[in-house]
């Protein structure tokens, strides 16, 4: 009877640590229902029954063999980047296709060439 109290009492010690090491590795992003550092101390505090809280209603599993794909955030799409296809994300244009841009960046070197000529004119007229 006293061995299995022990193996009990260090099967829930063993969760109580895994839940901890649990809470502080998982990404902000990740935790659901509350924050980050709130279920850090519900899994402190109330020990088992925080434990068993964090692995039902905090932390969000994944399947890592579905995936196939060893990083962390992986959805399995097969998308190699998936922040392509983020919501509301302008996609990149040929900046020599924006005539817009272009004379902008030539105004902007012109202004630069006649500052750059007032400033060596200064200099000369002033040595």
């Amino acid at each position: 009877m006293i061995f299995a109290d022990g193996t009990l009492g260090l099967i829930v010690f063993g969760l109580w640590i895994f839940c901890i090491i649990d809470v502080i590795t998982t990404d902000e992003s990740q935790c659901r229902n509350l924050p980050k550092l709130a279920w850090l101390f519900i899994v402190l505090f109330l020990f088992d029954i925080g434990s068993i809280i964090w692995l039902i209603a905090g932390s969000a599993r994944t399947n890592k063999a579905a995936s196939g794909l060893p990083y962390k955030g992986n959805a399995g799409n097969g998308s190699r980047f998936p922040e392509y296809e983020r919501q509301g994300r302008i996609p990149a244009t040929n900046p020599d296709d924006d005539e817009a841009f272009l004379r902008q960046c030539r105004e902007r070197a012109e202004k630069q060439r006649q500052q750059l000529k007032r400033n060596q004119q200064a200099q000369e007229d002033g040595a």
